[in-house]
């Protein structure tokens, strides 16, 4: 006998429980439940988004039933369409079963990203135009006009015929409604999975969680694997969405939370950075800055594969200094990139140029490149998908992320970002990048505020500071640690010059610079030739 008459048999048996502890339908046959699976690693199949795929480790695996969770917005449909038309360019038969939109409507979809829709079966489950009633004018499907058991019958009619590896259901919600009790809707999803167990199809089932009582865990237990799709509301800028695999039976996968978007060519996913699968493989070497008298103070310069942390209050010098190393690395033949989230690229080019700095030959022949940043329109998992793919497709070797500030202001949550940042940098000290960072602190003068303590992160510190003396307000910077060798401990002061920029020796005669007051304790012949006259 056909198996679809299991699906639509809704007798009062009673539930019996399976060694995995979940509800079996006594009325189906023993005989409908799939043999067992052969160890070793599953077979998967690719679901046409790279990023979702290295999540997955290669893919799902094949042959069995999968859940789509998320509120409406968030790529739903999008994913399932990728999915599907992964499989047309594999050769196989797909067909897409919807309850809710109607084919047109998915074929707009299709079209606004781009793809040809040629292979694609749509099978829209939806009343006929003119039988449409006044109370279903506020649904496509209204679960009054046809009974489950017809419905069900229906789809799977449709779906042996087309014999598909690929099956999307959209969406659950109106099954459910059409279920209206709750345990019957558990059993037509466990009879839908034992129909498609041996048939060597894969089924993604969507969820938009929009009927009542449709949080709770039934269904996460009888998938194979579910698929959590998540859309974060911030207060300005961008909704950030983010994906995360919420079980894979006998699968590895990568946990946690991985960022995505949404573009024109379907869902683009971040996933998540381990600095622990990446090996390290590096020479380290000093990273020159260009000034002697700098490079001293740090005993030779900062190190390959090191992160350093410029921190100090707005407008003393950090951002320039910074560009100052990447400039010197792209002069060397070497990749540098800039990302600033604060300055704009015109004012930092322009006034790079009145300090003698003049990019436009790095930037030419592709050596340093300049990114502005706006945090409101980014994500942290897009962000450090550009710096891996750097590394990775451009042997990227000085990087300057100018500044933390403006990366806190792309985090949703402040108590993320420590770890978001440990990651990051972790992965590029494996790959020898110097890593410099850029911190601005509150106050000018005196006491300073941080608004995040990153300095632990960090394999070096140079502390910024103004300092007043003979009615003027100049600079000072300081190296305050560094873990990959020996450094002064002097200060010095950093002069801006008409078309220049220049480190002077260090402050001896003064006491007190770091406090932004001064004493002078040097003989008064030393005040006329002191670097900071």
């Amino acid at each position: 006998m056909d198996d679809r008459n299991d699906l639509i048999q809704h007798s009062a048996a009673v539930p019996v429980k399976s060694a995995n502890g979940h509800a079996i339908d006594s009325a189906l046959p023993a005989t409908s439940l799939p043999a067992a699976p052969n160890c070793g690693k599953p077979d998967r199949i690719a679901t046409g988004i790279k990023g979702l795929d290295d999540i997955l480790n290669g893919g799902l695996p094949k042959g069995h039933l999968y859940l789509i969770e998320g509120d409406p917005g968030t790529g739903k449909t999008t994913i399932a369409l990728q999915f599907l038309l992964e499989g047309i360019r594999q050769g196989e038969n797909v067909i897409y079963v919807t309850l809710s939109e109607s084919k047109s409507e998915l074929e707009q979809v299709a079209h606004s990203h781009g793809w040809a829709t040629d292979g694609l079966q749509i099978y829209e489950m939806v009343p006929p135009q003119d039988d449409l009633s006044a109370e279903a004018q506020y649904t496509v499907f209204h679960p009054s006009e046809v009974e489950l058991a017809d419905t069900i019958t229906a789809i799977l009619e449709q779906v042996d015929e087309t014999k598909p590896q690929r099956v999307v259901f959209d969406s659950l919600s109106e099954l459910r409604m059409l279920a209206r009790d709750p345990l019957k809707y558990r059993r037509q999803i466990l009879a839908l999975k034992r129909h498609f167990a041996g048939r060597s199809c894969t089924v993604l089932l969507l969820d938009d969680r929009t009927a009542e009582g449709s949080h709770d865990l039934q269904l996460q237990s009888i998938a194979h694997g579910v698929i959590m799709m998540q859309s974060l509301e911030r207060d300005f800028g961008i909704k950030r969405r983010r994906l995360e695999v919420r079980k894979l039976r006998g699968s590895s996968y990568r946990e946690g939370f991985h960022d995505y978007t949404i573009e024109t060519g379907g869902l683009v996913i971040f996933p998540r950075l381990i600095a622990a699968e990446h090996k390290p493989g590096f020479e380290r070497k000093p990273v020159p800055s260009g000034f002697k008298e700098l490079d001293e103070l740090f005993g030779g310069g900062i190190d390959t594969g090191t992160s350093t942390l410029f921190i100090g209050p707005a407008g003393c010098g950090k951002s320039t200094i910074a560009l100052r190393y990447a400039m010197s690395a792209a002069q060397r033949g070497e990749k540098a990139m800039i990302f600033t989230f604060d300055e704009a690229f015109a004012t930092l080019i322009e006034r790079a140029k009145g300090l003698g700095l003049d990019t436009t030959e790095c930037m030419a022949n592709g050596r340093l490149e300049i990114q502005q940043i706006d945090p409101a329109e980014l994500a942290p998992g897009e962000f450090v998908s550009r710096v891996r793919k750097l590394v990775e497709e451009q042997n990227l070797r000085v990087l300057v992320i100018d500044s933390m500030n403006g990366f806190l202001n792309a985090m949703p949550h402040e108590q993320f970002l420590a770890m978001q940042l440990h990651e990051l940098l972790a992965y590029l000290g494996q790959q020898g990048v110097a890593t410099i960072l850029t911190l601005a602190q509150h106050g000018f003068i005196g006491t300073m505020q941080t608004p995040v303590d990153v300095s632990y992160l960090a394999d070096t510190v140079l502390l910024f500071r103004y300092f007043e003396y003979a009615g003027e307000i100049r600079q000072a910077l300081s190296v305050i640690k560094k873990r990959s060798g020996r450094h002064e401990r002097t200060i010095r002061e950093l002069k801006f010059n008409e078309g220049s920029l220049s480190v002077g020796e260090a402050l001896k005669d003064f006491k007190g610079v770091l406090s932004g007051i001064p004493n002078f304790i040097g003989s008064s012949s030393k005040v006329e030739n002191s670097p900071a006259s």
